[in-house]
């Protein structure tokens, strides 16, 4: 099917070339003219403004937009709405809060117009391994829409959650999740690093619980990949950055009076390593750079 692609950074451009392996049809916008040049020359039809997007698409339209949360996605949302009919689809892969979800959703069934929220987890491995995708959304709406949810997904990655707000609702506490599991790792791994009775090779530990350790991850093989590459991560700051889901999370299990210690000083970690380097935050800062291709800072 054809789909519109708003947005080709590293997940946009990634899910734009997936697609495209898979057989489907993309309409390619980016502001950076490099950006769509790539995808371009991988068999995306470019477009140089929205209007050349919505132009090139046939009904019921398929719009997914791939821009950071907030405001960008609430400005290219109202670009488009004038230019869409009666049925036609949005959807919004980034991460947005689930009620800026809801919010959208709301308003564009008032015009006509269905809402889908992915969250997308999977990073810059998603292009060879596939994506998990949490969907919200009409059952109409990912009906249109489920071929693109299958060829980006690795098997059994796709599943549809609920209505509007519920894919970036379960997004939300995937991440918040992720904040606790990648502190426990760095934690563990830095009570390795500081021993005073052994000097302990960290990529051999990490690669020894790989296999058949209960500790063993995706993640898990990640601190082994980054480990063998720098085995004090000495490249590395230990500064970490929150991208909203985490606070979100937090925020969320204290207004539903649900305990949640682990992900809460996950992120007060996150905010400490903002004010000194530490090996915790570089581990972290490196896992985070392997599965996401996250900004780092160097020393």
């Amino acid at each position: 099917m054809r789909v519109a692609m708003i947005g080709l950074g590293k997940m946009g451009g990634n899910m734009t070339e997936r697609l495209l392996r898979k057989g489907h049809e993309v309409v390619a916008f980016d502001r950076s003219a490099d950006a769509v040049k790539r995808v371009a020359a991988l068999g995306a039809r470019s477009a140089n403004d929205l209007q050349a997007v919505v132009a090139a698409l046939s009904a019921p339209r398929v719009v997914w937009i791939m821009v950071p949360a907030g405001k960008p996605v609430d400005d290219t949302i109202e670009t488009l709405v004038p230019m869409l009919a009666k049925g036609d689809v949005i959807i919004d892969g980034g991460n947005s809060k689930y009620t800026d979800s809801l919010r959208r959703a709301r308003d564009l069934e008032s015009r006509g117009l269905e809402f889908i929220d992915a969250g997308t987890s999977g990073g810059v491995w998603g292009l060879e391994n596939g994506y998990c995708l949490m969907v919200g959304g009409s059952d109409r709406a990912i009906s249109i829409c489920e071929p693109l949810f299958t060829a980006l997904s690795e098997p059994g990655g796709y599943a549809h959650v609920g209505p509007p707000g519920a894919g970036h609702y379960v997004k939300m506490v995937h991440n918040g999740i992720e904040y606790g599991l990648l502190q426990a790792y760095a934690e563990g791994y830095e009570i390795l690093h500081a021993s005073k009775n052994f000097k302990l090779d960290l990529a051999q530990i990490a690669a020894l619980w790989n296999h058949g350790s209960v500790v063993s991850s995706w993640l898990n093989e990640l601190a082994e990949r980054a480990f063998a590459k720098d085995a004090d991560l000495s490249a590395l700051k230990g500064w970490i950055a929150d991208s909203g889901e985490g606070r979100w999370t937090v925020q969320e299990a204290t207004d539903l009076d649900v305990p949640a210690p682990v992900i809460a000083l996950s992120l007060i970690m996150r905010l400490r390593s903002r004010q000194e380097d530490s090996f915790a935050g570089k581990v972290i800062a490196a896992l985070r750079n392997e599965f996401g291709g996250h900004a780092v800072k160097t020393s």
